[in-house]
């Protein structure tokens, strides 16, 4: 891989007064140069703001915008090819916490390895994996999270690294892969790497402030200060270097140490002024020294010849699996994940206990007492209404890391993901609100008839899944934990007002409200599940018809208006959900373009 003069820059806007306000070019990366062969780890130091990372994603592919310069992979340029036979470790292991090492390896490597490849290889290459990083010991331990106990934090970032040797890259790039470990775990991370750069791959890396062990191991180094280039070339000539244009340490240290030194201008006791012109003297030394040792050898490196029938050459197109391969995968895994949450200890309690109350309180409650009747439907319909809502609002929010993260390698199509959410949910969301209808319905006493129960149990079933469906597109909208739950808070609130039950002459101009209210239409049918029009309750001439009853009259309960509910219900069901893949979709774009 060669990179010549990559210069990365981004729009800064600085406020004055109205008038005043101007955008401007700030510089991250001025005129990189360098280049990494097979069997060789590039280290990029710096200080934190220095510009490895953004370096690092520009060289993995992952960087937009305005990005200027020349960046080479065997003579060629970055490609969706290229992308899936590239491995890019980022610094924050993101993992679904409840599966074992060896299942989310497993996951990963039936949605990254190619379709040539038999179900059993995949699993047989994952397990290799796992035995080359010395995984096997905790494979069947879970990966744990920040309220939940796994494996270690050295463990987490092999199974990270494994992640990408899966697919048995040329070229790895990770990101701090030393960040937050300590020093015998992170030489440990970096012996592997070194044994795998020896077996013939390139590892590109960046690292805050390795020990002096670690130092040694690289091949190549490149020091970065605030985007300009103040040496690149081996990591056992940089004191050397420095020693040769006046710059020599003061004592016996740690060469990285020394380096980051420099590279935040300290390395006497100068002004500040003086340590700034010491820094320009760096970046002008070393371009002198770069168009004497390296521009000619850069210059004379031949391509790479890769045709060599590697695993990484075998099969790779577009997407490496089918569709519907990757739907059933997702699925498989997130009905794995998914459990945890939707079945918790916690959970299970709040809607049996809420479930117990209602049925207390509105216990053996008949038609004599209609106005307490319609309290039990107008109850379902809010609870039901809300509860789902607010679980699928921080659906997307969370898992935006992992899907960043999974569609930047090029695991899966969004579509796949999408549907695999969807499907996966239905099974599982829609058990508990059937084991709270079940134990309300035959306590509360309302009609003891299997038809009406089960026409109340699928009402309610729509509502959960028309609430889910609006909660799942706020979320992808806002992807603010806190600003969606404002949003749906407000929603949910303005559906319960409109709906028919707190006040039945609603002002004509915020009337039309409830033609977007779940909870209306909802209401609308449960009243329709219980009541006919030629029902009667006790009342004070006697017996009168349901169908008169202030509450009853209002919504009416002819099939066409429960037609027409229905209607607006599954147009809801589909048209919420339609948002919410849009929604993803264009966060997808935006990656790409910014």
């Amino acid at each position: 891989m060669q990179f010549h003069d990559v210069i990365y820059k981004i729009k800064i806007r600085k406020w004055g007064s109205l008038k005043n306000t101007t955008v401007e070019d700030k510089v991250i990366l001025n005129g990189v140069t360098g280049m990494v062969q097979p069997g060789e780890i590039l280290a990029m130091l710096g200080p934190s703001g220095s510009g490895k990372t953004t370096l690092l994603a520009a060289l993995g592919g992952k960087l937009g915008g305005k990005l200027n310069g020349s960046i080479t992979y065997n003579g060629k340029a970055f490609s969706n090819a290229m992308k899936r036979n590239t491995g890019f470790v980022i610094q924050d292991d993101i993992f679904y916490p409840h599966l074992t090492v060896t299942e989310t390896l497993v996951f990963t490597a039936l949605l990254r390895l190619p379709k040539c490849f038999s179900i059993k290889e995949k699993i047989v290459h994952a397990k290799a994996v796992m035995a080359q990083l010395g995984l096997t010991k905790c494979k069947d331990s879970i990966i744990g999270g920040p309220l939940l106990r796994g494996v270690s934090g050295g463990e987490r970032k092999r199974v990270s690294i494994g992640q990408e040797l899966l697919i048995n890259p040329s070229l790895l790039f990770l990101d701090e892969p030393t960040s937050g470990l300590d020093s015998t775990t992170a030489q440990r991370i970096v012996s592997t790497l070194w044994e795998l750069a020896n077996g013939g791959r390139t590892v590109v890396m960046t690292i805050h402030q390795p020990s002096s062990r670690i130092y040694y191991m690289f091949h190549r180094v490149l020091l970065l200060s605030e985007g300009n280039l103040l040496y690149y070339g081996k990591g056992s000539e940089a004191i050397e270097y420095f020693t040769n244009i006046g710059c020599a340490p003061t004592m016996a240290m740690n060469p990285s140490d020394f380096l980051l030194d420099l590279a935040n201008g300290v390395y006497t006791d100068q002004s500040n002024e003086d340590r700034a012109l010491n820094k320009n003297k760096l970046i002008s030394a070393y371009r002198n020294y770069y168009d004497a040792k390296w521009k000619p050898e850069i210059q004379q490196i031949p391509d790479y010849d890769k045709s060599q029938g590697r695993i990484e050459d075998i099969g790779f197109g577009e997407w490496p699996t089918s569709w519907s391969q990757q739907f059933l995968v997702l699925l498989k895994r997130d009905v794995k994940e998914r459990k945890y949450a939707s079945f918790s200890g916690l959970r299970v309690c709040q809607v049996l206990v809420v479930a117990l109350i209602t049925g207390l309180v509105w216990y053996k409650s008949d038609i004599s007492h209609l106005q307490d009747q319609i309290g039990i439907l107008f109850f379902l319909t809010s609870f039901w209404g809300s509860m789902p809502l607010y679980q699928a609002i921080f659906t997307f929010p969370q898992e935006l890391m992992m899907l960043e993260k999974e569609r930047s390698s090029g695991m899966y199509k969004l579509s796949s993901y999408f549907m695999s959410r969807m499907v996966g949910d239905l099974p599982m969301e829609l058990v508990l609100p059937t084991i709270f209808v079940t134990i309300v319905y035959w306590m509360t006493g309302l009609k003891s008839n299997v038809v009406h129960f089960l026409y109340t149990l699928l009402t309610i079933l729509l509502d959960v899944l028309v609430s889910q469906g609006l909660g799942l597109a706020i979320g992808a909208i806002v992807m603010d934990q806190k600003s969606a739950t404002t949003v749906a808070a407000v929603i949910v609130l303005t559906s319960v007002l409109v709906s028919g039950y707190y006040i039945q002459h609603v002002p004509k101009f915020v009337a039309w409200f409830k033609y977007f209210s779940i909870n209306y239409y909802i209401y609308h049918l449960l009243m329709g599940s219980h009541y006919e029009s030629s029902d009667t309750y006790p009342c004070s001439d006697g017996q009168c018809l349901v169908a008169e009853y202030p509450l009853i009259e209002q919504m009416g309960l002819h099939l066409k208006g429960k037609v027409m509910s229905a209607l607006a219900l599954f147009i809801m069901l589909i048209g919420y959900r339609l948002v919410a893949y849009f929604a993803l979709m264009r966060i997808g774009m935006t990656k790409k373009l910014g």
